[in-house]
């Protein structure tokens, strides 16, 4: 998939070196990030983790013929996710122990797009868009605070999901693949975009493994994420 990303990057780097319209601009918008994760056992899929936050950054946009182009953008996501307090069943004394949790991420994206644009009014543009993305992770932290029913006191654990010390097999790549489609409008040099982009490689380093139970269920799976930016053209060439 990566091979993918870079064959598709040369290729559009080769054909914008004969447009005619280019624009570069800023973006910032909403991003919902979604791990979807299945059980090595049974190969059921287990509920969707969801992570929200912001997305900003530049995009340049190169017209090949009319209506037809390339748009390429730089992108620093964050986002962020927290559970309430959740009952864990223990066969120790003592109750039964209660576990919440805090995770952050912090990555820089790469997305190439293949775009059309059909002029529905006087500068006025729909935009239909499809292509891969290259993520890139910085950090990406969970931490979880535990305590017991009978004492409002928690001990804390902080997690690093990159970390092979830390998550051992259930370790994280720093780089994944997506493959988005979306939609848009623009109103002179004012756009709004939103879509969805697919999981194409297993996040995790470590190889798929069978297991008799579904303890440690997370070996196998893809990150998505739904966008929605907000952005202006402020240069042209």
């Amino acid at each position: 998939m990566k091979r993918i990303f870079v064959s598709m990057c040369v290729i559009t780097m080769a054909v914008m070196t004969v447009m005619a319209e280019d624009y570069l601009g800023v973006q910032v918008g909403y991003a919902r990030s979604i791990t979807r994760l299945n059980t090595v056992a049974s190969g059921k899929t287990l509920d969707p983790t969801g992570y929200d936050g912001l997305k900003v950054g530049l995009v340049y946009d190169a017209t090949i013929i009319k209506g037809f182009g390339v748009s390429i953008g730089l992108n620093y996501t964050f986002g962020a996710n927290a559970t309430d307090w959740m009952k864990k069943v223990s066969t120790q004394p003592g109750g039964y122990p209660q576990i919440r949790s805090r995770g952050q991420y912090h990555q820089m994206e790469i997305p190439v797009d293949w775009q059309y644009k059909f002029e529905i009014a006087q500068n006025t543009w729909l935009i239909l868009y499809t292509g891969p993305t290259l993520q890139c992770g910085l950090t990406f932290k969970d931490k979880w605070y535990i305590r017991s029913d009978n004492t409002s006191n928690a001990f804390t654990h902080e997690e690093n999901l990159y970390s092979e010390e830390d998550m051992a097999d259930y370790a994280l790549k720093r780089l994944n693949v997506t493959w988005g489609i979306g939609a848009g409008f623009q109103y002179e040099r004012y756009f709004l975009r939103g879509g969805y982009d697919f999981g194409l490689i297993n996040p995790y380093k470590a190889k798929i493994f069978a297991s008799s139970d579904d303890y440690n269920p997370y070996t196998r799976g893809r990150f998505d994420q739904w966008q929605i930016k907000l952005g202006v053209y402020l240069w042209d060439f």
